[in-house]
This record gives C-alpha cells, sequence and structure tokens, in this order.
C-alpha cells in the first residue's frame, strides 16, 4: 500500500512536496527525488525513512522532492498501473524545447515548478521501480562520469549505461547532466518490481550510498544504516531499445530482464509480421515492456562491459 506523505506537503518551500535542508555551509546541492511515476512508491518509503531518520547536511544543501503527486494521488491498488502518470509521463519531457513549449499537461506544469531545482542541483538521484520482478539497476545514462557515480555507490549490482527512450527525455539526462564537461552527475536507480517489499529497502539503501558518496551527509550517519553490498557490480553496455512499430508486438516467451540469449540473430519477438532478432552474441534484455504498445520501448539490448577505470 502506498505510504501516507500528506506531512510533507507543506515542506519548507514554495513547491508543495519539497523540502530544503540547508546547514548554511558552502557545500553541494543534492537533490533526491521519488514518484517520478505516480505508482512507483518504493521511493516515497525512502523519503519517508530519511525524513524519520532526521537526515542533515553537514555542509550544503540537501533538497527532498515527490514529483507526480497528482498521479500518486490517484493510486488504487485494484488498478495498480493507471496511476503511472495523469495526461503524459513525466519522465519524458526534460528537454527546454518542451519545457519551454506551449504545451500543457499535469506532468509539463509539475515539471516547471520542479525545473528550478533540477537546474541548480551538483548531484540527483531519482528512485523508481519496475513491473516485473527484474534484479535492481542503476541506470547511468551514456557519459563515463555518471558511471563512476555507480561504482562509488558500490549498489545495486547491475549498472546500466544507456541513452533511454525514443519517446522522450528522461530527468536524469537533462542539460548538464549529460555534459561530459559539466562535474554535475545524475543517477537513476530502478529498485525491483513495483509495490514488493524488497524494492523499499533498495530505494533506502541507494539513498543512503548516494548520500555517502555525495558526502553532503556526514559518513558514519550512512554507515549505521548501510548494509553490506552481496554481489560484486557489473556495467551493461545498451546498444539501444527496441521500439514497438505496431499494435501486434509480442515476445516469444516470458521475459523478465537480464537474460543473456547467447547467439546473434535469436528471435526473441515479433513486431507485426516483422521478426525482432538479437542484434549480437550475448545480448542481454533489459527492463522488457508491459505495455506493449507503438511508439514505446519494448527492451533494451545491451552487453556485459568492464567498469571504467
Amino acid at each position: 500500500m502506498p505510504p501516507d506523505i500528506s506531512q510533507y506537503r507543506s515542506g519548507n518551500t514554495d513547491i508543495d512536496y519539497v523540502t530544503t535542508i540547508d546547514s548554511g555551509l558552502p557545500g553541494p546541492h543534492v537533490v533526491i527525488m521519488a514518484l517520478t511515476h505516480g505508482n512507483e512508491i518504493c521511493g516515497a518509503y525512502a523519503m519517508n525513512y530519511l525524513f524519520k531518520n532526521e537526515v542533515r547536511p553537514t555542509h550544503g544543501i540537501l533538497t527532498l522532492a515527490f514529483n507526480n503527486v497528482a498521479a500518486f494521488d490517484r493510486f488504487d491498488p485494484a488498478q495498480p498501473f493507471a496511476s503511472r502518470f495523469v495526461d503524459e509521463d513525466f519522465n519524458r519531457v526534460w528537454t527546454d524545447e518542451i519545457l519551454q513549449s506551449g504545451r500543457d499537461s499535469v506532468e509539463l506544469a509539475r515539471a516547471r515548478k520542479l525545473l528550478p531545482i533540477v537546474r541548480s542541483a551538483d548531484f540527483l538521484l531519482d528512485i523508481h521501480s519496475m513491473h516485473l520482478a527484474s534484479p535492481p539497476l542503476l541506470m547511468c545514462g551514456m557519459k563515463d562520469k555518471n558511471v563512476k557515480l555507480g561504482v562509488g555507490m558500490g549498489y545495486p549490482a547491475h549498472m546500466v549505461r544507456d541513452w533511454g527512450h525514443t519517446n522522450g527525455r528522461r530527468m536524469r539526462d537533462y542539460n548538464e547532466f549529460d555534459d561530459p564537461a559539466s562535474p554535475k552527475l545524475s543517477m537513476l536507480v530502478e529498485c525491483g518490481q513495483h509495490w514488493a517489499l524488497s524494492s523499499i529497502e533498495v530505494a533506502i539503501q541507494s539513498a543512503l550510498r548516494f548520500l555517502r558518496f555525495t558526502g553532503v551527509v556526514d559518513a558514519a550517519w550512512c554507515d549505521a544504516r548501510i548494509n553490506p553490498a552481496a554481489e560484486e557490480q557489473k556495467l551493461i553496455d545498451v546498444d539501444g531499445p527496441i521500439t514497438i512499430k505496431t499494435s501486434n508486438f509480442r515476445f516469444v516467451m516470458e521475459y523478465t530482464g537480464l537474460e543473456v540469449i547467447r547467439e546473434k540473430g535469436s528471435v526473441i519477438g515479433h513486431d507485426g509480421g516483422e521478426e525482432v532478432r538479437t542484434p549480437f552474441d550475448d545480448c542481454v534484455l533489459i527492463m522488457p515492456g508491459r505495455n506493449l504498445v507503438p511508439g514505446l520501448s519494448a527492451v533494451r539490448l545491451g552487453r556485459y562491459a568492464p567498469l571504467p577505470g
């Protein structure tokens, strides 16, 4: 069930559900965000954990924000996928062209309110979950600097270097976060399956490790709450997503994610009359889709790669 976040509505800024804690000392602006998708509630539990444990920066500024609260408020356990968004995907509008356009939607209005927070962040963590029971993933974007952030966090075990989706840009890839010349760093963590208790723990542990990496919170405070990582990290380089072309896309079997298809050219699905084949040997399937409609990503294809030095 979703947690009660009503106590955080007023926060201490002029934006609902946004709380900024300023240490009063020079340092980075660190931002953690939850509920980018209204039905991905593990991040809200992680935020509640940080508030209840009275997280405080020793220097710099820490901001905790709940994003698409309008969608979250509509969450219905009987129709749990229906509250992903209200009008459009909040995590596909993050270009200045869209944000400054004349378009309007519930999600765009909220993104425009949160834009100053995103622009001012030196470090940003966006907490998500997945519809299938896939192992947790750190979605690093394409730049090595953000992969190194994932290595610095040391958790979860699987990191994915990817460029996102063809149907819109993610918040974690907005402007300077995707600029190799900028020191700003961002990370998106997929904590596991929606509504699984295990995804809450992944969200909490990811947030704690992110805070420790940034140095904005006392390391001893983080270490007292961090569990040892169970697995060594691995990096998967994404070749690209399979974008659905027709309304008749079907996988040949049930995939949940991180399956390795050994032979190049193996058929993994059909898009109308067209076979969907793996483009290389040892192809890793990442986050196969549930909502198989034209324009969305059916699955992302990648391969294991060495970690950057």
